[in-house]
């Protein structure tokens, strides 16, 4: 997975099953990645293999931590509810006397 006279150095194109093992999954799952859009990839020839380039893959890396943040911010109530979103006033409850 090096390029040559890079010593340990990885290279700037990673062959799918270079990225399926970086992100431990199996090359099915890179490949529905690749297909669907989520992660950027091009052909080698019209219909040559995939190559996902290196910085591409740490970028999508980067945006699924984020994904996975903001979902449990969200799960742990961080943001504000709807009503204080919508701007919508909420009515008061009053002791009962």
């Amino acid at each position: 997975m090096t390029a040559p006279g890079s010593g340990d150095q990885i290279g700037r194109f990673l062959t799918v099953a270079d990225a399926a093992e970086i992100l431990a999954v199996d090359v099915a799952a890179v490949d529905e990645l690749i297909r669907s859009g989520e992660l950027p990839a091009i052909r080698v020839g019209s219909s040559g293999p995939w190559r996902i380039e290196r910085t591409q893959l740490e970028v999508w890396i980067e945006e699924q931590y984020e994904l996975t943040r903001r979902h449990s911010a969200w799960q742990q109530g961080e943001f504000a509810n709807i009503v204080e979103l919508s701007g919508a006033r909420t009515a008061r409850l009053r002791p009962v006397d």
